[in-house]
């Protein structure tokens, strides 16, 4: 590890907190960043498979809506697990392993014979992407200094942006071929399997996080393994699974970080997940004869040109502006956004305005709350129960997008855009609400003086 990254013995992380963005901060943000990639990539990806599977295996609603929304609800659970896990044994002994999962559902996901496989494969795929989320955004969050720990994290995450653009891109090209739509399909959903294995030896080689090291009372020799420390109390570092759900609902203040993270999280999703696995079904309400390739080309140039470019100023802005005013901010402008596509009168024959609003939602859901809400819960933790808080408030925000996945297919085959976008918004208001209610500023601030006031306003309260 270079040595402007390497912390000064014992609980001093001055170094670390002040450190420069360096190479090693640079090659930890991708290796980490490469599994949502292929999460913003599998997102995307399945709209389109479903739009081939439709014709070709005759799927009913009901299929359709579990094979769209199934590794949204296995990712809560892996979020859950890996969470917890990471926390019991260490960031390094379990990184790596979700995703070697993730790229085996992939991959068995390409041979299902029928739609019911699908579905089962699609939950193994999803407990892998679930189990991403909190261990990479921990790792990143333990080594970055305070004044880019913003940036770094949310830059892990905005690698979504590379899979929705590369997924469109990708699904286009085939799509032109003359391949049959049998291999197409499987073709597209086995490739998610490629940028996860890329990764998994470089993860099973990162070094243990400093802080972890610390807080567990453990050593790391040079071969990488981890030991108890002479000073390891068994008291002190408890082991137990339900030790850490347990700190974080006993302690009132870390109790209401939890229940603002994973709300928000959850609000968030549920608009989110919505509007981008069902955007075929959004875009078809413009009318038209548009075929799939035509769709799927729209798609891409509202990824390149609104959810790319928010995803870039968040990164930006996030150590500037800070978490609370662009998760604010961003879920204002989502209530507006989806709003408009509600109730503005026949919107949808006019091309360019409804591309225009719907493109801005996008925009301003990455640049708020699809970023912040990644970014909270690798913060306000401590670390003990860091990727246990992480992974709740990631388990949330799946059961969030499942909801929103399940339900918005019928909402808009009820009343169209009015149904569906006027629950986004209304998820989006109360996203808005829990934010400014629920959940601190955190920019500048080391990891330590952070968790120092979480118990110290748990101290005022008891006295």
């Amino acid at each position: 590890m270079p040595a402007e990254i390497t912390p000064f013995p014992g609980n001093d992380f001055s170094e670390l907190d002040n450190a420069k963005v360096s190479a090693t901060h640079w090659k930890i943000m991708f290796i980490s960043g490469m599994g949502f990639f292929t999460d913003a990539y599998d997102l995307f990806i399945i709209g389109v498979v479903m739009a081939l599977l439709r014709d070709l295996w005759k799927v009913g609603k009901l299929e359709e809506g579990l094979v769209e929304s199934t590794a949204l609800l296995a990712s809560a659970f892996g979020a859950l697990l890996f969470g917890r896990i990471a926390d019991m044994l260490g960031r390094k002994r379990i990184y790596g392993v979700e995703v070697l999962v993730l790229a085996l559902g992939a991959i068995a996901c390409a041979f299902s014979p029928g739609i019911w496989w699908l579905i089962g494969f699609r939950f193994i795929l999803g407990v892998g992407i679930g189990g991403d989320y909190p261990v990479s955004a921990t790792i990143m969050a333990e080594y970055a200094g305070k004044a880019s720990r913003g940036m770094l994290v949310t830059l892990v995450f905005a690698m979504q942006a590379a899979g929705l653009i590369l997924g469109p891109l990708f699904a286009s090209a085939l799509l032109s071929t003359s391949l049959s739509h049998d291999i197409i399909w499987r073709v597209l959903v086995g490739f998610g399997a490629v940028p996860a294995l890329a990764v998994y030896w470089a993860r099973r080689h990162l070094k243990e996080t400093p802080r972890y090291l610390a807080a567990a009372g453990m050593e790391e020799d040079g071969s990488g393994n981890l030991t108890n420390a002479a000073h390891w109390d068994k008291d002190k570092h408890s082991v137990s699974f339900w030790d850490g759900f347990h700190r974080l609902v006993n302690n009132n203040r870390l109790l209401s970080l939890l229940i603002g993270t994973s709300a928000a999280w959850f609000l968030m999703d549920a608009a989110y997940y919505g509007n981008t696995v069902s955007s075929p079904l959004v875009l078809s309400a413009l009318g038209g004869t548009h075929t799939l390739l035509q769709k799927t080309l729209t798609q891409l140039g509202v990824f390149v040109i609104f959810a790319a470019p928010g995803y870039a100023l968040s990164a930006f802005l996030m150590d500037r502006l800070g978490r609370k005013a662009i998760q604010v901010l961003g879920f204002g402008m989502m209530t507006v956004t989806f709003s408009l596509l509600a109730f503005i009168p026949n919107l949808q024959q006019s091309v360019t305005p409804f591309l225009l609003i719907y493109g801005l939602s996008f925009f301003f859901t990455e640049f708020g709350p699809n970023s912040t809400t990644f970014v909270y819960p690798s913060e306000i933790f401590p670390v003990r129960v860091r990727t246990t808080g992480h992974g709740i408030a990631a388990a949330m925000g799946k059961l969030g997008g499942f909801l929103g996945v399940f339900l918005f297919p019928p909402l808009m085959h009820w009343k169209g855009l009015f149904a569906a976008e006027s629950a986004a918004a209304v998820a989006s208001l109360l996203g808005m609400f829990v934010t400014i209610a629920l959940l601190p500023e955190t920019k500048g601030r080391s990891l330590e003086e952070i968790e120092a006031a979480a118990a110290q306003f748990h101290r005022h309260l008891a006295a």
